[in-house]
């Protein structure tokens, strides 16, 4: 090993340990917010700097291996940095350190009311170490505990803010984790007492001799694992429950992290230890077609923003899993380009979401409207990643799809055609599918938002039987069902009467009168004088929080990661590159087991 790759030996616990250890000293400076803040980001900031030097070692010279305190394979742990693991660990701590400022935003704008930093901090740092540990990880028992150790943190910032939603939701998760967990564990004890060793490298060379029986059985538990993880069809149905419900930077994390994270251990597995299993190939061929099937048929069926992209999330993991079902270097670099672009359009549009909601105070299209006019800003935040998403030339999201249809052009096989059809028919649900979001949200006029029928104003009681008055005797605007969409609220109508600190904000058109608080309920008359203070449209619900203007920090973080995957379009050649290595040296094998084994053996002779 060469002096420079002796240097990033050395550093490359560094993306595990620095998280951690800054997890420890953002707890300890809790009373010290704007100290915690900077801490975190420096700390990401230093992570994917050495994440991007490793990525340009183990391109230019190979796998990096490390066994940390020179224990030798198989009692100690190995970390392992190939093209493959740094190029995983470079785009996932990239769109953390994004999503870390985004939040920082978030939490000054509501004043950290849903999201204290004291918990937030410290546990996304854990996070972003469990995520870190996965990715280098070249032992399968330290794999399970970067999973856990993300999963963990995962329960915790899930949750934050104690709603009953986000409570519910997070009981789901963790029930569905737990099961995935124990399924790997399982997984762990038979591969252990089938060829007596965890490391990754081992097993794979000693995997050959087990009987294909056995083989299969230990394939096919490791292979549940993961797909829970990964939300594979079938074991997809818990995603779209979970994630909408938490806070926008949450949500925009797992989106681009967690599922990624299992969709690697895919990668890793089948291509390191189940490289030529017919059986599992036609069932992950089969699972990939039904996930970008149905997820696309559920994105299309929604209304609400979040629920919509949870869907798509799903559908664009089945593109993943396409590529490593062929297991040819063209189908497996397509499937890790293909990682790298969604991770980042991903996460940028759950941030998205996050000002949408800030904006108009709900995320369903069924109550929102006026948006680009609203702000334009937003309008272009979300109009260049909805488009990435849905496979628009010459984007990355096109330059990933079209590298999958090539390969499975390439592979000529029934079953593979039938992928290629299935594939084009989910970018165009997909297109579809933001592009509601697109039409009703945006382009719509606010003033074309189906409304209520008139409350009568000498009414005193409700359906049910509920007062309809306000304390001052003005009848109050009643929500409905409207839109297509069967109990989906419509918006509110009204004249502001009154303006009043700690509630609602309007986004409706009066200059003068922009952003100003009101009451809800809004009345329907002008105050006593005569003179009404803004007429209009009220966008949102009873206590959302709209304002036309869009958060600086939490604006330039979503802009940096609009940016970022744009970059990814004008570098999407050299990106191609280095995901064909990568696919090429994961379908050989040799060149991550012979640095596993050089490594061992240099540790042997050092002693």
């Amino acid at each position: 090993m060469n002096p420079g790759s002796t240097l990033l030996a050395t550093l490359m616990p560094l993306p595990v340990l620095l998280p951690l250890l800054g997890a420890g000293a953002t707890l300890v400076l809790s009373r010290r917010p704007t100290l915690q803040r900077v801490l975190s980001v420096a700390v990401l900031a230093a992570v994917v700097v050495i994440a991007a030097l490793l990525l340009v070692a183990a391109v230019q010279n190979g796998p990096i291996v490390v066994t940390v305190g020179s224990w030798p394979v198989p009692l100690g742990i190995t970390l392992v940095a190939d093209p493959l693991s740094a190029l995983m660990l470079l785009t996932s701590m990239s769109v953390t350190l994004a999503v870390l400022v985004y939040a920082i935003g978030q939490g000054v704008y509501d004043r950290d009311e849903a999201t204290p930093i004291t918990i937030f901090h410290p546990t996304y740092l854990v996070l972003a170490a469990g995520v870190a540990n996965a990715f280098l990880s070249g032992d399968l028992f330290n794999l399970y505990v970067g999973f856990e150790v993300l999963l963990m943190a995962s329960y915790v910032l899930l949750t934050l803010g104690g709603t009953r939603s986000r409570v519910r939701a997070g009981v789901t998760y963790v029930v569905v984790n737990v099961v995935s967990s124990l399924v790997f564990l399982v997984g762990i004890a038979l591969v252990y007492a089938a060829v007596g060793t965890l490391n990754l490298a081992q097993i794979s060379t000693r995997m050959e001799a087990v009987p294909p029986g056995t083989a299969l059985a230990i394939h096919l538990v490791l292979l549940t694992a993961f797909g829970i993880k990964a939300a594979v069809f079938p074991l997809s149905a818990w995603l779209p429950d979970s994630y909408p419900t938490a806070a926008a930077p949450v949500t925009a994390v797992f989106a681009g992290l967690l599922t990624k994270v299992g969709v690697y251990s895919i990668i890793r597995t089948e291509t390191l230890i189940f490289p030529d299993s017919a059986v599992t190939q036609t069932l992950l061929l089969v699972a990939a077609g039904l996930t970008m099937l149905v997820g696309a048929l559920g994105a299309i069926a929604q209304a609400d923003i979040k629920r919509i992209l949870s869907f798509t999330l799903v559908s664009h993991i089945g593109y993943m899993i396409f590529g490593v079902a062929l297991a040819t270097p063209l189908g497996v670099a397509g499937a890790v380009f293909y990682v790298v672009h969604h991770i980042t359009v991903q996460a940028t549009l759950f941030c998205v979401v996050g000002l949408v909601e800030g904006v108009g105070g709900s995320t369903s299209v069924t109550r929102l409207g006026g948006l680009m006019r609203a702000s334009p800003i937003l309008a272009v935040l979300w109009f260049v990643p909805a488009i990435n998403l849905g496979g628009i030339p010459p984007l990355s999201g096109f330059v990933g799809k079209l590298g999958l249809v090539q390969a499975g052009v390439a592979d000529g096989s029934a079953l593979a055609w039938v992928l290629v059809a299935v594939s084009v028919l989910t970018s165009l649900l997909t297109l579809y599918a933001v592009t509601k979001v697109w039409v009703l949200a945006f382009w719509r006029p606010a003033e074309q938002i189906p409304v209520p029928d008139e409350p009568d104003p000498t009414a005193d009681q409700d359906e049910d039987g509920g007062d309809d008055e306000q304390e001052d005797g003005v009848p109050a605007a009643r929500a409905s069902s409207d839109g297509g969409l069967p109990g989906a609220p419509a918006p509110r109508t009204g004249t502001l009467t009154s303006v009043r600190p700690g509630t609602a904000r309007t986004i409706a058109g009066a200059e003068g009168n922009t952003g100003a608080e009101v009451d809800w309920p809004v009345a329907r008359t002008a105050p006593a004088d005569g003179v009404p203070l803004l007429s209009g449209r009220l966008l949102g619900a009873p206590g959302d929080r709209v304002s036309r203007r869009l958060p600086k920090v939490m604006a330039g973080a979503t802009c940096a990661l609009v940016a970022l995957g744009l970059a990814l379009t004008v570098v999407a050649g050299p990106l191609y590159d280095v995901a064909d290595q990568a696919a090429v040296d994961l379908v050989a094998r040799t060149p991550y087991i012979d640095a596993v084994f050089a490594q061992t053996v240099d540790d042997r002779v050092a002693r």
